[in-house]
Order: structure tokens, then C-alpha cells, then sequence
């Protein structure tokens, strides 16, 4: 396990499946956990802004209202009896204005003094008592407000005016930021007489804006309607170069703006009242520090849903390279035995590799394609009806059997008519008769190469003419054949025609049918087409057993055909019994039957079978003598089969002989070696492959590859000159056969093998 596990590691391809499927996990994982995170942080963003909103707006609602607050003070001090001018300068009523004053401070608490001047007076009043204007200055000293601004401020003010925070000394160390509110009064008159002022400590109105920001870091600020700053405060944040007047020119509610470099989030409202704009500004990136257990969460289970993709992905990975790396095993098998199949042997690009060794096969199919297809049409003359013959093999063979009729013509060389013509011209017949198309006569055929080299078979396959009789039908194919032939090639065959079936399993009987018409054919005739059907006419064999019968039973013997003779047997003996003839001639005829088989045996060299032949007792039963002949013809066909496995045996033996002393001649060739044994060449290669298990090609390369291994090993003559010796013409491409073969060069392959022995891993860094 642990094995193959490295072996699929170091498959690029492998690689690529795993990373496929890690790709389709975590694009959209990736996407959904970003998606999940920044909506959990934008919504909590939203959640904080709006609520920073709506507590600006609450803010700015206590505001306004503290604001009316000091405005109603500052009518009822306007209208106050105790509080006019008069009696404010008297000393009797004096004490009583400076406790009304009092009084009206303690009513709000965001006050922290009240002060009142009547204009152009060098006195102002307060809670606390009465003291000049110089006194006034010299006991709260402001940063920002000379002493001449103020007093032409506490003239000149016609409308509500507060004055920005500014820091206060008072006294001689204390130091406060305190706003000035000024009223004039009365209040809404033209030509105010008196300005109340209040000073009110800036904490008082951070205060209500600093609970806004919570724990988060940022500033806070209260514009009035001229965008002056009345009052900021700094929560943990700090901006250098802040232009406020950009926040003030902001519209009311939530904005994103960039300050500092850094993005941050502003929230802003405006009053309606006294046009004031109050404006939180927080660093953005806080709200994503405020989901930092959502992060851990999804970081943990991202974590975790990766892992468990990562084991997924291999065995996904695992299930579908499987499959390939069994091709790739199944084409290193089919490799030469000194290849091996290890790890080295695994191809940087196993579908490339799936795909030569795809070619090569198809390539090597293509070769053996003409000798498969006449192998499996000559099983099917001999064995007739074979349930290995499926459609879908026929098809691949491009064998089409959709006629309703077939039969067989078998031809055979005979004298050449033009003697300059040789062996070639009845090889080039049977290629160019590999498929005929007659659709003039909605016939089509197929050639078939028989074991003898002068003989083929033609299976013909038809639909009959209405109008025109089968056999007359039959007649004008094989003429058309024959003149075909005639046309092209310079001799004339002799044909002998079986008899039509309706079924392409009967077609062995027209076979044996045809053959013993091609044998019934008179020698001293050139050329000439002979019928079964006609070597018998029913008039001269009335009284006899038909002579196409015997001809057909002799045959049939011949080719070792057991079903054909025991029909043939039967139809014989069906034909004795109709005929009715006297003991007499019915005894003739049985020994008739029985003297064709006995001189077939003998032409076959079968000369010991005394024990088959039936018993005195036999003749007194037709239907006893009629099972004694099948018994004998099964011992015939039985015999021939053994002898044809012998011959082939044999001939096998002869043909490997003769190739493992010739197969270093350049000239070897199947063709030349089916000559040399006289057999065809389809024959030749299908027994061939039979026995050795190789087909002639692989055999001679394989027998030339030892060859050349032994010399690169014991001789240190040039690889040319080995090449050369093993019958190879072309270096380059016997070089690079060998590598495929053997993965190395044959100069590799020699210092590998030397006796003198040279490493492999130095081998390989020459």
C-alpha cells in the first residue's frame, strides 16, 4: 500500500488529480469563508454605526434641550424683577440679584457659573457676587479670549453665540476648559440691553458624546453652525493634519473615509435647532478585531474542512488513477520481459504512454487484421454454425452476412496462361477479392485463403431475383466473377460452385460441396466452372445413390468434417430407403457407400481401420449398417484431425528451424517462407501464431534483439557492423526500437553488460 502510494506521488498526473480536486474544494470554501467573514464583520459595522447614530442622535436631542434650557434661564433672568438694571446697581437690592442668579444656576447642571452684564457697565454679576471687569479678566484668564474680545463680545452679542472650549485659568493653578454661551436679552429684542453668560466645563458635553464610542478607539466632535470646533475628545486615537472642516462639510449620517492613510467610518448628525453637527470618527479596521472569535471559529473549521479535503482529494484521486495506472501496467506487460515494470518504468505522462502504446497496438492490429479475418471465415467453411461468431465480430471485420442466400465458390490456380506470371498475380486476386460489391446482381462476396497455396474460397452471399431461378442467379455471379478475373489477370482458374443455403451457418456444406466439384473437375480441361448441383443428374441415378452424394461424403472425409459426413451418411441411406430396391442391390449400394469411404481413408493414408469396418451382420439392418457408418466416418474425421494437428505440428517444427537459421537474412519475409512450405500466407501466420504464441514479426525481432544483446555483450565489434549482421539495413530505427525495448541505447546496454562491469549510476551521468 505504502508502495504504491509513493508510486502515485511521483505521478505527475496524480498530482494534477489531486490538485484538481483540491482547486474545486477550496475556490469555493475560499470564497465562502471570506464571504461568511466579511458579512459578519460588515454586519457588525453597520450594527455599530447605526447605533453610534443613533446615539449622536440621542446625544443631539440632550443637547438641544440642555441648549433650550439656558434659553428659557436666560428669559426668565430677562424678565426677573430682581434681575433689573436698577436694582442690580442698588447696594440695598444688590444681594438679592446675586441670589437669583444663584438660583437660576442651580436649575441646570450642566452649569458651572453664571454671569450677567449690562452693557456698557464696568461691572458684571455672577452667583458668586459682584466684581469689576478687571477683577472679572484677572480671575478667569482665557487662552483663546483676550480681555478686549471679551468685553466686545458681552457688548456686541445680538444672538446666541458659544464660544469654542478654551482652556481657563482660574485662580492662580487651576486650569479648566470651559465653553462660553452667550444670550442676550431680552431675548429676540433688536437692541438687547444685558448678556447672560453661562461657562459650562467641555465635559459636560463630551461626556454625552464619549459613551457613544464604548470601547472603541476614535474622536468625537461638536461643530457649531460655523464649523468651529465647540468641543472634541480623543479616545485612544490620534490623527496628525486632521482637516475637521472635511467632517463638518460631511452630510448628515454614515460615511467611509480614508484619514491618515487608514480607512475609517464616520457618523454624523446635524441639529435642526441650533444647526450644531456632532461627528464620531472610528478606524475601520476595529470591527474586524471585533469578530476575532468568529475568525478563530472559521480559520478552525476552514482548518479542519481542508484536512478532510485533502483526504478526499487522494482517494478520489486514488479511485480515478487507478484506472490508468492499470493501463499503464497492461501496456509495461505487454513489453519485452527485459523491460521490467518497475517504478523507474513509470512514464512521466501515463496518458501519453496509454496513448503510443494505443498506436502500437492498433498499428499491430492492423497488420494481423487480414490474417484474422481469413482465420475466422476459413472456421467458419470448416466448422459451419459457431456461436464465437457474434455479430459484433463480424462487424469489426467488416463482414456484413444481411443476404438471404450464400454459397461457395472455391477456385484453384490451375496452368498459367502467360508462364512470365508467378505466385504474385494470385496473391494480388486475393486481395483484390477480399470484398466484392456485384450490385447488379445484389450479390456481394468475400474471399478466403485456403492452407493449399493455389486454392481460395469465395463465400458469396445474395438476394434471389424474383423473376429468375436460384440457381440460374447463381450461374450469373460466378460469371460475373469469372470474367472479372479474366479481365485482370492473365489465367484461368478452375471454380467449382457449392450449392445455395439460406443460412450462413451451412455454409461449411457448400464449402465441401464446392471442393468436391473442384475435385470432380477433369484435369486435361483449362479453366472451367463445375456444379454441384449438376454432377448428378436424377435421371441417370435413379435406380443408384446420387453421384454428388458420394462426391460430397468423400469430401467431407477429406476435410475431417464430422456433422457434413454423418448428413451426407444420412442422406445417403434417407435416398436407399425411399428408393425401395431388392436385397440384392440394396446390398450393392450399402457396399458402395462403404467402398467411397474406405477408398477416401485410403487416399488419406488411414490404412489401418479393419476394426471399423462393419460386421456380415450389419448389411441385414439398413438402420444398424447406417449406424455403423457414422461410427466409421467419426474415426475417419477423428484420424484426419490428428494427422492436420501432426502436419502442423510438424511444420511448425520445420518453419522455427528454418527461421533460427535464417533469421539474420534480410530477405526473410512471410510471404517468402509461405511460398518456400507451400501454404498461403494466412495460414502460415495463424498457425504460426497458434503454436509459437508470437506473431512472425515479434518472433524474428525477438530472435534478432538476443541476438544483438549477445554480440554487444561478447564482441566489441561496431554497432553497425551488429546491426548489419542481424539483417537490419536502417541503424537509427533499430536504435531507437531498442531503447523502447529495453530502455537504453544499445552503447548503454553495452557498458551496463560489459564483463568490465561499469556502474549503472556512472553509465547514466556519460
Amino acid at each position: 500500500m505504502k508502495r504504491n502510494l509513493r508510486r502515485y506521488l511521483k505521478s505527475k498526473l496524480f498530482l494534477k488529480y489531486i490538485w484538481s480536486y483540491l482547486f474545486i474544494l477550496l475556490l469555493p470554501l475560499v470564497f465562502v469563508t471570506v464571504f461568511i467573514y466579511q458579512s459578519a464583520a460588515g454586519n457588525l459595522r453597520e450594527e455599530i454605526e447605526q447605533s453610534h447614530l443613533n446615539q449622536l442622535t440621542q446625544a443631539e436631542s440632550i443637547v438641544d434641550g440642555r441648549m433650550k434650557e439656558l434659553g428659557d434661564i436666560a428669559s426668565r433672568i430677562a424678565y426677573d424683577d430682581r434681575l433689573i438694571s436698577y436694582r442690580v446697581h442698588d447696594p440695598f437690592y444688590s444681594r438679592e440679584a446675586i441670589d437669583a442668579l444663584d438660583q437660576f444656576k442651580s436649575t441646570s447642571s450642566i452649569i458651572g457659573d453664571v454671569f450677567l452684564y449690562f452693557h456698557h457697565d464696568d461691572r458684571i454679576y455672577s452667583s458668586q457676587g459682584l466684581s469689576s471687569l478687571d477683577v472679572f479678566s484677572e480671575k478667569y484668564i482665557f487662552q483663546n479670549w483676550s480681555k478686549d474680545s471679551l468685553m466686545g463680545d458681552l457688548n456686541d452679542v445680538s444672538f446666541p453665540t458659544m464660544r469654542p472650549a478654551d482652556r481657563v485659568i482660574r485662580g492662580t493653578y487651576r486650569q479648566q476648559s470651559l465653553l462660553a454661551y452667550l444670550v442676550p436679552i431680552t431675548p429676540n429684542s433688536p437692541n438687547p440691553h444685558a448678556t447672560v453668560m453661562y461657562l459650562i466645563d467641555e465635559s459636560e458635553l463630551t461626556g454625552l458624546i464619549d459613551s457613544i464610542l464604548g470601547s472603541y478607539k476614535g474622536l468625537a466632535y461638536i461643530f457649531d453652525n460655523h464649523g468651529q470646533v465647540l468641543a472634541a475628545n480623543n479616545h485612544g486615537e490620534t490623527i496628525n493634519g486632521l482637516d475637521t472642516g472635511h467632517l463638518f462639510s460631511l452630510d448628515p449620517g454614515i460615511h467611509s473615509v480614508e484619514l491618515g492613510g487608514k480607512a475609517h467610518s464616520v457618523v454624523s448628525t446635524k441639529s435642526d435647532m441650533n444647526g450644531w453637527t456632532y461627528v464620531t470618527l472610528m478606524p475601520s479596521d476595529q470591527f474586524f478585531s471585533s469578530v476575532l472569535h468568529i475568525r478563530s471559529f472559521i480559520i478552525m473549521l476552514f482548518s479542519i474542512v481542508v484536512l478532510a479535503g485533502i483526504g478526499i482529494a487522494l482517494l478520489l484521486a486514488r479511485r480515478q488513477y487507478h484506472p490508468i495506472s492499470a493501463l499503464v501496467d497492461f501496456a509495461n506487460s505487454k513489453s519485452r520481459n527485459d523491460r521490467g515494470t518497475g517504478d523507474a518504468l513509470l512514464p512521466v505522462n501515463e496518458l501519453e504512454h496509454i496513448r503510443s502504446a494505443l498506436q502500437e497496438y492498433s498499428s499491430r492490429a492492423d497488420l494481423q487484421e487480414p490474417y484474422a479475418r481469413n482465420h475466422l471465415l476459413l472456421r467458419l467453411l470448416q466448422q459451419g454454425e459457431d456461436r464465437e461468431l457474434e455479430p459484433d465480430l463480424l462487424e469489426a471485420f467488416n463482414i456484413r452476412f444481411d443476404r438471404s442466400q450464400f454459397f461457395v465458390i472455391a477456385l484453384e490456380r490451375g496452368e498459367l496462361a502467360d508462364h512470365s506470371q508467378d505466385y504474385q498475380d494470385w496473391q494480388t486476386l486475393a486481395s483484390l477479392l477480399a470484398e466484392v460489391d456485384i450490385p447488379g446482381l445484389r450479390a456481394s462476396a468475400y474471399s478466403v485463403e485456403l492452407p493449399r497455396r493455389d486454392q481460395m474460397a469465395l463465400i458469396v452471399c445474395f438476394d434471389p431475383h424474383p423473376a429468375m431461378e436460384s440457381f440460374i442467379h447463381m450461374s450469373r455471379i460466378v460469371d460475373a466473377v469469372r470474367s472479372n478475373i479474366l479481365e485482370a489477370f492473365d489465367f484461368n482458374p478452375i471454380m467449382g460452385v457449392g450449392t445455395g443455403y439460406s443460412q450462413a451457418g451451412q455454409l461449411n456444406q457448400s464449402f465441401i460441396e464446392a471442393c468436391s466439384a473442384l475435385e470432380f473437375h477433369t484435369p486435361s480441361e483449362k479453366g472451367g466452372i463445375t456444379f454441384f448441383e449438376k454432377l448428378a443428374p436424377a435421371s441417370e441415378e435413379a435406380f443408384w445413390i446420387p453421384k454428388n452424394v458420394l462426391l460430397k461424403l468423400s469430401q467431407s472425409l477429406k476435410q475431417g468434417s464430422h456433422d457434413v459426413s454423418a448428413h451426407m451418411i444420412g442422406e445417403a441411406m434417407t435416398s436407399l430407403k425411399e428408393g425401395s430396391p431388392s436385397p440384392l442391390l440394396s446390398r450393392c449400394i450399402c457396399f458402395d457407400i462403404l467402398n467411397t469411404m474406405l477408398k477416401t481413408a485410403s487416399e488419406l493414408g488411414i490404412h489401418h481401420i479393419t476394426q471399423e469396418i462393419p460386421t456380415s451382420s450389419a448389411f441385414q439392418s439398413l438402420d444398424e449398417f447406417e449406424g455403423q457408418l457414422r461410427k466409421l466416418a467419426s474415426y475417419i474425421c477423428t484420424q484426419v484431425q490428428q494427422e492436420t494437428k501432426h502436419k502442423e505440428s510438424s511444420l511448425k517444427d520445420q518453419m522455427l528451424g528454418y527461421i533460427d537459421q535464417h533469421f539474420m537474412d534480410h530477405s526473410l519475409s512471410l510471404e517468402s517462407l509461405a511460398d518456400l512450405f507451400e501454404i498461403s500466407p494466412s495460414h502460415f501466420s495463424r498457425t504460426f501464431k497458434e503454436n509459437v504464441g508470437l506473431n512472425f514479426t515479434q518472433y524474428i525481432w525477438q530472435k534478432r534483439m538476443e541476438e544483438v544483446k549477445r554480440l554487444l555483450v561478447t564482441t566489441q565489434e561496431p554497432l553497425k557492423e551488429i546491426i548489419g549482421r542481424v539483417g537490419y539495413a536502417d541503424t537509427p530505427n533499430f536504435i531507437r526500437k531498442f531503447k523502447k525495448e529495453t530502455g537504453y541505447t544499445p552503447g548503454q546496454f553495452r557498458k551496463l553488460n560489459h564483463p568490465d562491469g561499469v556502474l549503472l549510476g556512472e553509465m547514466l551521468q556519460d
